[in-house]
């Protein structure tokens, strides 16, 4: 047997292109909000055959998914997409492989809720979708007849989330008072993930670390009595962008109530 031997500089240049390639290789597996890479999965559905999905979620979307934009597009995901909430409000594309039965046409889905168990245990990379989303990935006629096919080979990729004529709005918690303030995320495009949060009260230029309590909501706890109006700033977790969003709770909020400010991702 021949050995090859480098010398130390053809040895150098092997080390930085080995360097190169994994870095380009974290970075196609990532959690970027846009994806042309499809990867496995399985996927089944729940509810009713044509209905919207879960009422709800782990997410802590509440009545919002049973409404549009989310209506019908909900999903809940195993827990390394869950990844102990920062998973939600992220889409992804869906698509299953049968060619006998399932169409080209792949359904988008918004992360709302968590399937901890079953299909979704054990490290497995797995979808629950609406009996709406999971029929519309079959051929003309065959919506019936791919439900009743129970669990599903996959096809997954993530893809912006995409909300015309929404703004990003801020939903005030139920049980928030002025020394305890909890916050939910809603209709951000882009990402659709969140990271961290950021609250400035009112005459201050501190921006404070909100902290991730469940879900996709996020809290901040006052040494003394929280003043608003408050700014948020939201940074997403895939891509790590930055919006801020100036006195978006006024003064005088209240709890379960949603603020909408001007703008979006």
């Amino acid at each position: 047997m021949q050995l090859l031997f480098l010398p130390r500089r053809g040895f150098g240049l092997l080390l930085i292109l080995a360097a190169a390639i994994m870095v380009s290789a974290a970075h196609q597996s990532s959690g970027s909000s846009s994806s042309s890479h499809w990867l496995p999965a399985t996927a089944t559905w729940y509810g009713s055959p044509e209905g919207d999905g879960s009422d709800g979620g782990a997410c802590g979307y509440g009545s919002l998914v049973d409404v549009k934009p989310l209506r019908a597009r909900v999903g809940a995901v195993s827990p390394v997409l869950f990844n102990n909430g920062e998973g939600c409000g992220a889409c992804y594309k869906v698509k299953c492989l049968d060619k006998s039965i399932c169409s080209r046409r792949a359904v988008t889905i918004i992360v709302t809720d968590e399937c901890p168990g079953g299909y979704c245990s054990g490290g497995r990379t797995h979808f629950g979708l609406s009996g709406a989303a999971f029929g519309r990935m079959a051929i003309a006629g065959e919506h019936a007849l791919l439900r009743n096919r129970g669990e599903l080979s996959v096809l997954y990729r993530r893809t912006p989330c995409k909300y015309p004529g929404k703004q990003v709005a801020f939903h005030v918690n139920e049980g928030s008072t002025n020394y305890w303030l909890s916050l939910l995320v809603e209709f951000e495009d882009g990402d659709g993930d969140v990271g961290a949060m950021h609250i400035r009260q009112a005459s201050s230029s501190e921006w404070v670390a909100m902290r991730h309590v469940w879900g996709a909501s996020w809290c901040i706890e006052g040494g003394g009595p929280l003043r608003g109006p408050f700014s948020v700033k939201i940074t997403t977790l895939s891509t790590a962008r930055s919006l801020t969003t100036r006195d978006v709770i006024p003064s005088n909020w209240s709890p379960k109530a949603t603020y909408t400010s001007r703008l979006n991702f």
